[in-house]
């Protein structure tokens, strides 16, 4: 009975943080919506401690998005409002794979793998965008920030620090029992499904084949892969 009325006061801080979300402008209303329907189902089948990387992950990509937002919005490159497509193509597979890392334990890294993709990525774009010297991750061709699979130094090095807090938090959340394992599944998955991300781009998203939520997806599917191959 304890644990059930801990995780009901967990969904109640998730409607919080939905309403909180979409007043703030960061994610429309069904963004915010799908977000607390993924929330719920993370807490009931995983725990509300799974839950708090994933709110760990949306707090350090909304500051992200909005730091320097004036120099993005002159590039034209600030996202702003963030959608239901944005929300579901970067935590669907988390999601899956907390759902059934109680009965499948690998599934436990393509979670950690899932988050720390999408960690990288965020953070490799959002602050990426700020080196003025990207290049083609295909070509190594300088090319303007922002460009669909345009990596730099300043991107790449941010993206994998995010992956390393996000193995941090999943050893002290007790999601993964040793530290170095933690770090090493979130760091290398992160990196791999970033990269992924950076190929996708530049061949399809650039020649309008595929968008940019179903690049984010197929990353994160490839950095929970990595997860469970790791962990």
């Amino acid at each position: 009975m304890k644990a059930l009325m801990i995780n009901w006061a967990y969904v109640i801080i998730l409607f919080i943080l939905g309403f909180i979300t979409y007043r703030r402008k960061s994610l429309d209303f069904f963004g915010s919506a799908v977000m607390i329907v993924m929330g719920v189902v993370i807490i009931f089948s995983a725990g509300p401690h799974w839950l708090l990387l994933i709110i760990l992950f949306l707090v350090l990509s909304l500051l992200a998005t909005k730091y320097s937002k004036k120099y993005k919005m002159s590039l034209g490159e600030f996202e702003g409002r963030r959608t239901s497509k944005n929300v579901i193509s970067n935590g669907v597979v988390a999601c899956f794979m907390a759902a059934f890392g109680g009965y499948y334990l690998p599934f436990v890294g393509g979670f950690i793998g899932a988050i720390a993709t999408a960690m990288t990525d965020t953070l490799a774009s959002e602050i990426g965008v700020l080196d003025p010297h990207p290049r083609l991750i295909t070509t190594l061709q300088k090319v303007d920030p922002g460009t669909n699979g345009a990596v730099s130094p300043l991107g790449t090095g941010v993206g994998m620090l995010g992956a390393a807090i996000i193995g941090i938090a999943a050893y002290l959340l007790g999601i993964v029992e040793n530290p170095l394992s933690a770090i090493i599944v979130s760091v290398v998955s992160g990196t791999v499904g970033c990269f992924a991300d950076s190929i996708l781009g530049a061949l399809f998203e650039n020649r309008h084949i595929i968008t940019n939520e179903h690049v984010n997806l197929i990353a994160t599917i490839v950095g929970a892969v990595v997860g469970i191959l790791l962990i």
